[in-house]
C-alpha cells in the first residue's frame, strides 16, 4: 500500500516531518494516539475560580489546572477562557499545568486606552508568564491565538518553550484568507459587538503578519489544521511549516476550523504527544 493510501485510510491523525529546507514531500506518517489518556478527564470551569494579574496596565484574568511543566493556552478572535472544550482542557492538564486567560478588553478582564495591536496581545502573554512566576513556558494559540504566538516567538523567543499553532495563518491578507479577512471586516464596523471584540478585528487589521519571521524561529513547533478548514485552510499551515526549520505538520482529516472543538480527545492526545516527545529535528 502506498503512503497516499495509507495517508487517505487514516481516520484519526497523521503528523508529517517536513524536510528542514522547506516541503518537500512525507517523511514519515505515524499514528498521534500513541499514549493511554483518560478519555472521561474533563475539568470544570464553573467549579474553578478565576484569578486575576496585573499585566501591561491591564487586569487579565486566568484559570489554572493540572501539574506539572506550565502550558498557556492562547484563544481565538471573539473567544474568552470559557469557549475552551473542557475535555480537551482537562486531557492537558493530566500532563501539565494549564493556564487559560482571557484577552484584554474581553471576559474577565480589563481594557485600558492602548492601542489594539497583534504585538500587544503578545506582549501581554509575555507579561503574563511573568506575573505566574514563569520565564517561559509551552504554548498552544489557536485561530487568532496563533497570531499572536508567532508574534510572541518571534519578539520573546526566550519566553516560549514548545510551541502550538492551531488554525493558524500567517497574514489575514492572502487570497486563502478572504473568507476570514471579511468576517474581521465586518465585525470592525457592526457596533453591535462588544467593545473587545472590535479591538481584536482592529489589531488583525492593522497586523503586518509574520511570514518574513517564520523562517527565524529555533523552537520545536507543531502546526495543526483541520483539512476540512475554510478559515484558515490547511494549505496555508502546509506553507508555514516549510518556512519553520524543523516544524511539525498535523491534518486532521475532514475537520473544521479549531478542531478541538469537534474532536478534543484526538487534538489533546496530539498535543501531548508532541509536548512530551523528546527527539526535536533541532536537537539533531
Amino acid at each position: 500500500m502506498s503512503k497516499t493510501q495509507i495517508y487517505t485510510l487514516v481516520i484519526a491523525v497523521t503528523i508529517c516531518l517536513l524536510a528542514t529546507a522547506g516541503f518537500m514531500g512525507i517523511s514519515g506518517i505515524v499514528q498521534a494516539a500513541s499514549q493511554t489518556v483518560d478519555r472521561s478527564q474533563a475539568v470544570s470551569f464553573n467549579d474553578t475560580p478565576v484569578q486575576y494579574a496585573h499585566v501591561n496596565g491591564v487586569t487579565l484574568g486566568y484559570r489554572e489546572f493540572g501539574s506539572g511543566e506550565p502550558l498557556l493556552m492562547v484563544t481565538g478572535f471573539g473567544g474568552t477562557m470559557n469557549g475552551w472544550n473542557q475535555t480537551f482542557i482537562g486531557i492537558l492538564a493530566t500532563k501539565y499545568h494549564v493556564y487559560t486567560y482571557d484577552h484584554r478588553g474581553m471576559g474577565y478582564s480589563s481594557d485600558n486606552n492602548a492601542t489594539p495591536s497583534i504585538a500587544q496581545y503578545a506582549d501581554d502573554v509575555a507579561g503574563l508568564m511573568t506575573a505566574l512566576g514563569y520565564g517561559s513556558m509551552h504554548v498552544y494559540g489557536v485561530s487568532m491565538g496563533s497570531s499572536i504566538s508567532q508574534q510572541l516567538v518571534i519578539d520573546h523567543p526566550e519566553r516560549v518553550r514548545k510551541l502550538v499553532l492551531d488554525s493558524a495563518s500567517y497574514s489575514i491578507r492572502i487570497p486563502e484568507t478572504k473568507r476570514l479577512l471579511g468576517i474581521i471586516e465586518a465585525v470592525n464596523v457592526d457596533p453591535t459587538y462588544s467593545h473587545g471584540i472590535r479591538e481584536e478585528a482592529q489589531a488583525d487589521l492593522a497586523w503586518n503578519g509574520t511570514y518574513n519571521g517564520l523562517s527565524g524561529i529555533r523552537k520545536d513547533v507543531m502546526l495543526v489544521v483541520g483539512t476540512s478548514d475554510n478559515t484558515t485552510p490547511e494549505v496555508v499551515s502546509v506553507r508555514m511549516t516549510g518556512q519553520i526549520n524543523g516544524s511539525w505538520l498535523v491534518r486532521f482529516k475532514g475537520l473544521p476550523h479549531a478542531g478541538s472543538q469537534y474532536a478534543p480527545v484526538e487534538y489533546g492526545e496530539n498535543a501531548l504527544t508532541f509536548l512530551g516527545m523528546d527527539e526535536s529535528p533541532l536537537s539533531k
